[in-house]
């Protein structure tokens, strides 16, 4: 009997020995308030004012790290504050703030093909958003064998994420996403994702009607 505790406890104590500390998980971009949550994956998040609201976390869905950052934008001088520019080739979205700043945020943007560019608004925005996939992809994705809903409903399994700003005359979107490991590559069918804890926090930046750039 006193073999069999102390063979657990060594287990135990392995266990905690190679799990990171909260320090350390959060030096890594990983916000996690205690052992089990830093054992079990707490919610990825450098910013430790702005964690993904309780109601959201409880649908279970990956938020993925945030990548804000408050950058000098000396070009942003020549834009009206709250603009969105989104530059494909770096693979960066900008909230152009007062000053020459701007919040800079990482994301993913169209593969090869489906890559754009144009100046438009935010025409509405929305939480937890509905997908219904255009007809096109519907039948370019059936000839791959792979079957897409006439309409999903917001949630943790939406491809859409957390939030959605929709970009007025066109097809496209700036939303979250349930694949954060997405962000950085051209891997979209033309929409800008960021991870779902970065679009919550641009949603309640960004106001309808803010102008949109997306540049090549």
């Amino acid at each position: 009997m006193r073999r069999a505790v102390f063979t657990l406890a060594a287990a135990v104590l392995a266990v905690i020995l190679a799990t990171p500390s909260v320090d350390a998980a959060s030096r890594n971009g990983q916000q996690c308030g205690n052992f089990l949550e830093c054992l079990f994956g707490g919610i990825g998040n450098n910013d430790r004012g702005s964690r993904a609201e309780p109601s959201a976390r409880s649908q279970g869905g990956s938020y993925g790290p945030s990548t804000r950052s408050l950058i000098s934008f000396p070009q942003g001088e020549k834009h009206k504050v709250g603009t969105i520019i989104v530059d494909t080739s770096e693979r960066n979205l900008y909230l152009i703030q007062p000053g020459g700043k701007a919040y800079k945020y990482r994301v993913g943007v169209g593969r090869q093909g489906f890559q754009w560019s144009g100046t438009s608004k935010i025409g509405r925005k929305a939480e937890w958003p509905t997908w219904t996939p255009p007809k096109t992809m519907i039948a370019r994705e059936k000839k791959k064998g792979v079957i897409l809903p006439a309409r999903m409903e917001g949630g943790p399994n939406n491809p859409l994420g957390a939030r959605a700003l929709y970009i007025s005359g066109t097809l496209f979107r700036i939303h979250g996403t349930n694949n954060p490991s997405s962000i950085g590559g051209a891997v979209s069918s033309g929409c800008i994702r960021l991870t779902n804890t970065d679009i919550i926090d641009l949603h309640k930046r960004a106001s309808v009607g803010a102008r949109v750039i997306v540049r090549r």
